[in-house]
């Protein structure tokens, strides 16, 4: 290739060495000015800022060893109320969810038959009284008649057997009063527990059957159960802390700001639900203001234990990867390390690392999305002093 060169003032053609130099010379020139750019790129890149986070530090505190479930609460007791004689309801005294004490009338069947009853029994047995004492007399008089042989020794027995005979009959008599006055009682029913009535099941002026439908539901509220479920996995565990006491268990109800209800473990049952490999336990409360009702569900925390100084850190610094639990732990110089952890049972919004940090480290509790191992932060907030809290 040929290069042609002209002079800009002269116009005239120089010699091809020269054209070479002005080449060469032009080339040079756009590198100088390509390094200049570069340099100047690199004075004017932005320095790397540091990632503005919130730290708390790891405590040392005593932290209850606790299980949580899901609970319905039931009444401690329940009775159905049948009428034990069929008849008219002539009177219902008490309104439908009232609480009632035990004997409380409830309502009165019409007890004119079962008063006829009684007072026809009572005049058989009088009768027959008559006769029994009639009877013995004669007994006595053929005793002494047979002595002086004015009657058969057959005549005698007859009247001893006719004795006996009536003493069976007055015996059954009295049985006949004993029924017709307990059918008499059942004509006015009473609570057999104290509780909270439900929905009348009658109304006045209604026939009802003996032993047939119920007439009012009782439950008893004070105290109150609350059944609730947890694996199996932990069923040696309750027997094992049950056995050095009673277990406290607290109820709340969801979303509620209410303080939680405190109760203790008082059933453990007999066997494991083999369908779900859950074992049902029931906690009492007492229950003194019926805040806990019927059919309610509430969160339960069955306490097992205490754990002593244990290393705690707020929930929120947890993270969870790939390859377990592990948190951002602030270091000396102002950058973050991840740290796997190991976790044990959390509470209360704080959550027990049992392995991988100590107390007085401080761990990032937000802003972790912007960090990575080695990332510079700066801290937003002056987390408390390192230390042991034991409450």
């Amino acid at each position: 290739m040929t290069t042609i060169c002209h002079l800009p003032f002269f116009g005239t053609k120089p010699s091809e060495p020269f054209c070479t130099f002005l080449s060469k010379l032009l080339m040079v020139g756009i590198a100088v000015l390509m390094l200049a750019a570069c340099s100047g790129n690199a004075e004017n890149s932005p320095v790397p800022k540091s990632a503005p986070v919130t730290v708390s530090v790891a405590l040392k505190k005593d932290v209850p060893v606790v299980l949580k479930a899901i609970g319905t609460v039931e009444p401690y007791n329940t009775v159905s109320v049948r009428a034990r004689v069929a008849g008219e309801i002539t009177q219902i005294a008490f309104k439908e969810g009232q609480d009632v004490s035990q004997g409380d009338l409830l309502f009165n069947i019409d007890s004119r038959p079962y008063q006829a009853t009684l007072e026809g029994a009572l005049a058989d047995l009088d009768r027959d009284n008559a006769r029994l004492k009639s009877a013995k007399e004669d007994v006595l008089r053929y005793a002494e008649l047979i002595k002086k042989d004015y009657v058969t020794s057959q005549t005698y027995d007859q009247m001893v057997a006719n004795a006996d005979a009536l003493k069976a009959t007055v015996a059954a008599d009295r049985a006949a009063v004993q029924s017709a006055r307990v059918n008499l009682d059942y004509c006015t029913v009473r609570a057999p527990i104290s509780g909270r009535t439900g929905n009348l099941l009658v109304k006045l002026g209604n026939i009802i059957k003996a032993n047939e439908q119920p007439v009012i539901t009782i439950n008893q509220i004070m105290p109150i159960y609350v059944s609730f479920s947890v694996p199996e996995e932990y069923l040696a565990d309750i027997q094992r802390y049950a056995a050095d006491g009673t277990l406290g268990v607290e109820a709340a109800f969801p979303n509620r700001t209410e303080p939680n209800f405190q109760g203790d473990l008082s059933f453990i049952n007999n066997t494991v639900d083999g369908s779900t490999g859950t074992i049902l336990l029931k906690a009492t409360f007492p229950n003194p203001d019926k805040a806990l009702w019927p059919g309610q569900f509430v969160n339960v925390i069955l306490r097992l234990a205490t754990s002593r100084s244990a290393v705690v850190v707020p929930s929120q610094a947890v993270q969870r990867g790939q390859q377990g639990e592990y948190v951002f732990v602030v270091k000396a110089d102002m950058t973050v390390e991840s740290r796997s952890i190991q976790l044990g049972q959390g509470i209360d919004g704080e959550a027990v690392v049992r392995k991988g940090l100590e107390a007085g480290e401080r761990v990032v509790t937000d802003g972790q999305l912007r960090l990575f191992p080695g990332a510079k932060v700066a801290l937003m907030n002056q987390p408390a002093s390192s230390g042991t809290n034991n409450p």
